[in-house]
């Protein structure tokens, strides 16, 4: 009797661990036959949207993720900054906001399944799309090839990277069911196959064999041709208003069956400092969604929400055109996480499709409109090299580059002095458009005017011989998309003074976040009464009220009077302001950079001229933002022009 209970125990115990492995069994795969995924077994397409992490902080990750979740999405795309992570070579940071595993787990615990960019490359309008710019250090490297150079450099990151995302696949209990290798390469003119092949055979050895690989390129047949190799599943990207059926057919010139993705539908599109801010009509929008979702293919919208491009990270098309700090790009939820009407009318085109998650929508989040905050005089640029450039100076005949001063970002101060005797105006040129990307010229600390990367490459200047002549050259964000994302910063070339070439040139590398946070740049300055302005650095302080709940709520901040800089409040670099050029007036300050218990700082470099000299000097916190300076409807040619995404 004991010996049939002990076999009839075991009976059950195989019967009820034999189902609980069955039906937790966790699969993703394309069902070629039957022109879709397979997700544990069943039939499925995916609504997507995209976030990147990079471009929000970990603070409101969950609040954006949810307001995704609640519009109907089952997935996100996001994108993988390279160069975001390993800053310098070995160097590498996944903590705080470049914690990317927390995201990742954030996401699967509000149920949004993750396709993975993992590049190398992203494009995504982010500095030199993603790549590190100390690649450049062998200046003739070919990026995206297979360069064994850049092979090596990519493989370390890997290396270090992937094996951390492999414990997140589906099949291994997290969220990823799907990994891009690579970004459009179809766009790129290397066309190298043999470089695409070690990214699969790379990818395959850290991801496995189980996870699906895919590819990204615009809908034409010669992007496809040099963008994919077999072993690569290839999708196709598009915005609305475009003849879907032949798009699609695109896609099925690689890829005969299997689900059709569209893996980039644009809700909006990107701006570029001086233009006007891109628009794109929310009914255009959601009947091209809505005849992509009747055909039963897999979309994701890109951007869900676009986010900031905090810092220095903002990227550049060419002919060299930065694009601004916001990362608006008109799209669902805004730069701020706020809900839209485009969002609300995306929601009721995929509750056509699909059942909607039941529950209040996470609010947009309060603003709160600080006031007017007066700001100082604390010294110029030039003053303060002790200060910004701790490491001391860099000597050479001619001019080095960033890269070559191993100086990624941000501003290097070149000084010569003037050779010959300028007490009439006198040309000062820099050869073969080799300034990169705009310099602010100065004879003794007086501004002359300014050099700017394909728009001013010569100016006079006026000085007597031995003057000091200072140029402070800043790099606006590395081309991310096309041929030249091999971006170098600085003086490229030589620099002539009435067709004499300049040497004996002293360079300084400067550290300014460094010095904000330590605290070094807070000595106010003698009383400034100069017509003029060299860039100069100016501090202020916002004291958060008392009695008023919920404080800090984010903000907006606006420059008025001022021209063009940077700004950082209790040391976090909050990016680039430009209001003169436009189209962004605001930048975006989220509130968890504030705080209530002790003086928020707020330190500009203004580079041109303030209004400090002859009117009310403050910057103003505004509950709204600007972004659209240049009022002018940007819809019609957005999607017409040759895509540079």
């Amino acid at each position: 009797m004991m010996w049939l209970w002990a076999t009839l125990r075991i009976f059950l115990m195989v019967v009820v661990y034999g189902s609980v492995s069955t039906t937790s069994s966790r699969t993703f795969e394309i069902d070629f036959e039957h022109n879709c995924f397979r997700k544990d077994g069943q039939p499925f397409h995916y609504i997507s949207g995209s976030i990147h992490y990079s471009r929000i902080p970990q603070f409101y990750w969950k609040d954006r993720l949810l307001k995704m979740k609640m519009a109907g999405l089952d997935a996100i795309y996001t994108y993988v900054p390279w160069n975001f992570h390993e800053t310098k070579p070995g160097v590498y940071n996944f903590s705080g906001d470049h914690d990317i595993e927390s995201f990742l787990k954030l996401a699967n615990e509000i149920g949004l399944l993750v396709i993975l960019r993992a590049g190398p490359y992203i494009c995504a309008e982010w500095d030199m799309g993603g790549l590190p710019a100390w690649l450049l250090a062998k200046e003739s490297i070919v990026l995206r090839s297979s360069d064994p150079d850049y092979l090596q450099a990519v493989d370390n990151w890997m290396g270090v990277f992937l094996p951390k995302m492999k414990p997140l696949l589906y099949h291994n209990g997290g969220p990823i069911i799907s990994v891009q290798v690579e970004n459009e390469y179809g766009s790129y003119f290397t066309c190298d196959y043999n470089y695409l092949r070690h990214l699969l055979q790379l990818f395959r050895h850290h991801l496995g064999d189980e996870v699906i690989l895919f590819t990204t390129d615009g809908s034409a047949l010669q992007l496809v041709r040099c963008g994919t190799i077999q072993g690569l599943y290839t999708t196709v990207d598009f915005g609305p208003g475009s003849n879907i059926t032949e798009t699609f057919l695109v896609q099925r010139h690689c890829e005969p069956k299997g689900p059709l993705i569209n893996s980039e539908f644009y809700t909006g599109w990107l701006d570029h400092w001086g233009e006007p801010h891109s628009v794109v009509a929310t009914e255009r929008v959601t009947k091209s969604l809505d005849e992509i979702l009747a055909i039963g293919a897999s979309v994701n919208m890109y951007m869900f929400i676009g986010g900031t491009n905090f810092g220095y990270w903002n990227g550049a098309n060419t002919p060299y055109a930065p694009q601004p700090t916001s990362y608006d790009y008109d799209a669902p939820l805004s730069e701020a996480g706020d809900l839209t009407d485009k969002y609300f009318a995306i929601r009721e085109v995929i509750k056509k499709y699909k059942e909607i998650p039941e529950g209040p929508i996470p609010p947009s989040t309060p603003k709160y409109a600080y006031g007017e905050i007066k700001m100082e005089k604390v010294k110029p640029v030039i003053e303060a090299l002790d200060i910004l450039a701790p490491y001391g100076a860099v000597q050479s005949t001619y001019p080095l580059t960033f890269d070559q001063m191993k100086q990624y970002f941000g501003f290097v101060l070149y000084r010569t002095t003037l050779p010959i005797n300028c007490s009439n105006p006198t040309t000062l040129t820099t050869l073969f458009n080799g300034v990169r990307d705009r310099a602010y010229v100065m004879v003794n600390g007086v501004p002359q005017g300014v050099l700017e990367r394909d728009k001013q490459t010569a100016i006079n200047v006026t000085g007597a011989a031995g003057a000091e002549l200072d140029l402070l050259v800043e790099s606006m964000g590395r081309v991310n998309f096309g041929r030249y994302n091999n971006d170098f910063k600085g003086l490229l070339t030589n620099v002539t003074l009435n067709g004499e070439t300049l040497v004996n040139w002293t360079m300084y590398p400067l550290d300014i976040g460094s010095a904000i946070n330590s605290g070094l740049l807070s000595t106010i300055h003698s009383p400034y009464t100069s017509t003029f302005s060299a860039p100069t650095f100016y501090k202020g302080s916002l004291i958060i009220p008392t009695g008023i709940p919920q404080l800090p709520q984010d903000t907006f901040i606006q420059f008025p009077g001022w021209t063009k800089g940077q700004i950082w409040i209790n040391g976090f670099n909050l990016g680039r302001y430009w209001p003169v050029r436009g189209p962004q007036v605001t930048l975006y300050v989220p509130r968890n950079i504030l705080t209530t218990t002790q003086i928020n700082n707020i330190t500009v470099l203004e580079l041109e001229n303030s209004p400090c000299n002859s009117g009310k000097c403050v910057v103003e916190f505004v509950d709204k933002p600007v972004l659209n300076k240049v009022n002018q409807s940007a819809d019609e040619h957005i999607f017409s022009k040759e895509k540079i995404h």
